[in-house]
């Protein structure tokens, strides 16, 4: 090897994300003329708000294309504090919020603010392809809690109790999650909380992305408004991209202690300073503009929930319980590992039938396959149908 391309230690850690990996190869076959539908990248279909357009129009009209706040504008740290109290109970105040490229972003830079090599971090599996990747590039060792679709997905406190050990430093929380769509109710946190309550050097962050995309009836529950005693090592992370249909703006925004964010803003201001201008503008609108369309599209999600649950169920050799948010299935398919041999294999045979779909062992899983329900019906119902016939 030239010693000019010796990479770091730090970087030989990670995996390159699977999501984005299988998204690349069905653009890469497209582009050579095949037909793939894909179904591997978690985006909305819809057009952004035209509310939310006009915003960002409106700020490069004004000429709001300079250098911000690191840690976002006094304007769009007011209009997250909002949301973070109106769309999650979460009462803080503008200077316990902070704002990043994206959501991914915020965790990579709360994670590499607060661990060492030695630290574990506690994460239900399956996973979002990130989280194990960002543990391990900081030096830290990740705990796995599997679960399974009996459980709903979810981890009990018996479980969580056994994986906290004197070097546990975070617990990564996602619900509604990616990539089961599993959601954890008031009462499950309460008990999580419980577990928590009895070490106090474990932080937790609850990535509540897709808190507005759920199916089931009530309020959406978070362990910093179900658990107020553990709020102080609670750090919850939302955003723009899921809810708005804004992907591409790449704005996050993270409620948490002021020490911590203190130790993100410090992080980012050192890789990549402030978020977008322009992003930011179109958030502010995003938080505090209207919000009735949220409830027509998350009907929207939910018939094609509802389309693909019953089209995967009646594929002999699959099969997928029912999300209680987001828009993803996680299918078992381990009726066909035989066959196959394993999820990737299968993930690829999909990919040379048409579906782009991601292996469940890209998110610490097995035997199986997510798709992204966030797609319109006639590509979906196109798409389950070239999976039944490509199994058959």
């Amino acid at each position: 090897m030239n010693p000019t391309q010796t990479l770091s230690g730090a970087l030989g850690r990670i995996a390159p994300s699977r999501t984005t990996a299988m998204t690349d190869r069905a653009i890469a076959l497209r582009e050579q003329g095949r037909d793939v539908i894909s179904l591997s990248v978690g985006e909305p279909d819809f057009a952004t708000p035209p509310h939310v357009v006009a915003a960002a129009k409106a700020a490069l009209d004004a000429g709001d294309t300079k250098y911000t706040a690191v840690g976002g504008t006094a304007r769009l740290k007011a209009a997250s504090a909002l949301h973070f109290e109106r769309d999650l109970g979460i009462a803080v105040p503008p200077t316990q919020v902070t704002v990043s490229a994206g959501g991914k972003q915020a965790i990579f830079h709360a994670l590499l603010a607060t661990l060492d090599p030695g630290d574990e971090v506690v994460i239900p599996a399956p996973w979002w392809v990130s989280y194990p990747e960002i543990v391990r590039f900081a030096g830290a060792s990740v705990v796995p809690i599997a679960t399974t679709p009996a459980s709903g997905f979810r981890i009990s406190p018996a479980q969580l109790a056994a994986a906290i050990t004197p070097r546990t430093r975070w617990l990564l929380l996602n619900s509604p999650g990616n990539p089961t769509g599993a959601t954890y109710s008031a009462d499950e946190l309460q008990a999580l909380g419980e577990v928590l309550a009895a070490h106090p050097r474990v932080l937790v962050l609850s990535d509540d992305i897709y808190a507005p995309l759920r199916y089931t009836p009530g309020r959406h529950a978070t362990l910093a408004v179900e658990r107020p005693d553990l709020a102080d090592r609670v750090l919850t992370v939302s955003g723009v991209s899921k809810s708005h249909a804004m992907t591409g703006f790449r704005i996050g925004v993270a409620a948490g202690p002021k020490w911590l964010i203190g130790a993100m803003e410090k992080l980012q201001s050192h890789s990549s300073g402030n978020p977008c201008s322009i992003s930011q503008a179109a958030a502010v609108a995003a938080f505090e503009g209207p919000q009735d369309f949220l409830a027509d599209w998350c009907e929207r999600f939910r018939q094609r929930r509802d389309m693909v649950v019953a089209a995967i169920n009646a594929i002999p050799g699959l099969s997928t319980p029912v999300p209680d948010g987001a828009f993803y299935c996680m299918i078992d398919a381990a009726p066909l590992m035989g066959r196959f041999g394993d999820d990737d294999a299968l993930a690829l045979h999909l990919l040379e039938s048409g579906v782009a779909v991601v292996a469940a062992s890209g998110f610490g899983g097995r035997d199986g396959f997510r798709i992204s329900f966030a797609a319109d019906e006639a590509r979906l119902t196109e798409a389950l149908r070239r999976i039944a016939a490509a199994v058959a």
